[in-house]
Parts: structure tokens; C-alpha cells; sequence
């Protein structure tokens, strides 16, 4: 279950609603950018943005991909964004079901067939 050199990452990114996050998602995975993407609706994030204390309702994508493939992924995640500054952050995948991780790689490797 442990990968030794990870390969494959978690990119975690927040959307103003689950509308704009389900197109950004099917865009990622038709794109094979992404093997997967989840939807987490109900945030609430509390941030400073341009010197001001912002609350905003938002939902966060969390996004099955490999580290060989963020540069890219991350440059498609911004131009599709509404947002000046999205987060787009890459957490490592040091560990997980082989079978799962092989399943990201199969996935990504396949062409895009739409």
C-alpha cells in the first residue's frame, strides 16, 4: 500500500458552488487531467482577501490525479476558474490501496475518447 517515490497526488480546490465545480470536474476528467473528482458541497471558508476578513459559502473539489500531470492540470484548473487567485494545492499521495493508485494511472492513460 505504501508508495515509496509518491506519484500520485490529492489536489485540493475550492468553487463558488457545486455548478461551476461539476463542469470544472467533468472538463478535468474528459481532459484526463484528473482520474476522479469529488464534490464537497456545504463550506464555509473565512479568509483575507485584499485587507479584508471575507465568510464565503463554497465547495471543494478534491482531485485524483499524478504528480507527472499537476503542471498541467493546475494551468487548466486556472484558466477554467472564476476566481483571480484560486487554491489550488497538491498533497502527495504517500500511501494508498495499490489497486486504487493502478486504477488512477490506467485511467489517466487512457486517451480521450469523447
Amino acid at each position: 500500500m505504501t508508495d515509496a517515490t509518491p506519484r500520485h497526488c490529492l489536489v485540493l480546490c475550492t468553487v463558488p458552488d457545486h455548478e461551476t465545480g461539476g463542469r470544472i470536474a467533468r472538463t478535468l476528467v474528459e481532459e484526463s487531467l484528473a482520474a476522479c473528482v469529488n464534490i464537497q458541497d456545504g463550506l464555509t471558508s473565512v479568509y483575507r482577501w485584499q485587507g479584508e476578513i471575507q465568510t464565503d459559502a463554497e465547495a471543494l473539489l478534491l482531485i485524483k490525479s499524478r504528480l507527472d500531470r499537476f503542471d498541467a492540470l493546475a494551468r487548466r484548473l486556472r484558466a477554467l476558474h472564476p476566481y483571480e487567485l484560486p487554491e489550488i494545492i497538491a498533497v502527495p499521495i504517500t500511501s494508498g490501496l495499490a489497486d486504487y493508485l493502478a486504477w488512477i494511472d490506467a485511467t489517466l492513460d487512457t486517451e480521450d475518447t469523447t
